[in-house]
């Protein structure tokens, strides 16, 4: 929240929707109460619905074929590094073509103007 909405309290992330599976994290009482309380809209995929699972797939593929797959680290501090700066591409460089071929740093941004508008 503090990363993409700028702060953490009630509300901050108005406007955003979280789709996920009906995993027992995902529906536990406290998960939901804190979406809420973050103003994040639930929405739960369909049962046997494929496409969330297909979404998260693709992005581990993603991260194994240019970063896990591509590179040897020699400590886990190292990995960790890695993560982050593959992490930071991703999010500034990669373009998504369900965002209008836009970056997910960049539909935040948009979705932060949003947010801000509408306080």
């Amino acid at each position: 929240m503090r990363h993409s909405f700028g702060s953490f309290g009630k509300e901050v992330a108005s406007g955003l929707t979280l789709r996920h599976d009906h995993g027992s994290q995902f529906i536990s009482e406290d998960f939901q109460r804190e979406i809420a309380f973050l103003g994040i809209k639930d929405s739960p995929s369909y049962v046997r619905e494929p496409q969330g699972n297909g979404i998260a797939e693709r992005f581990v593929r993603i991260l194994k074929e240019n970063l896990l797959w591509v590179r040897r680290f020699q400590t886990v501090e190292d990995l960790r590094l890695g993560l982050l700066a593959f992490k930071n591409t991703y999010s500034r460089q990669w373009r998504i073509g369900r965002h209008g071929y836009r970056s997910s740093a960049q539909v935040r941004e948009r979705q932060k103007l949003e947010v801000a508008k509408a306080a």
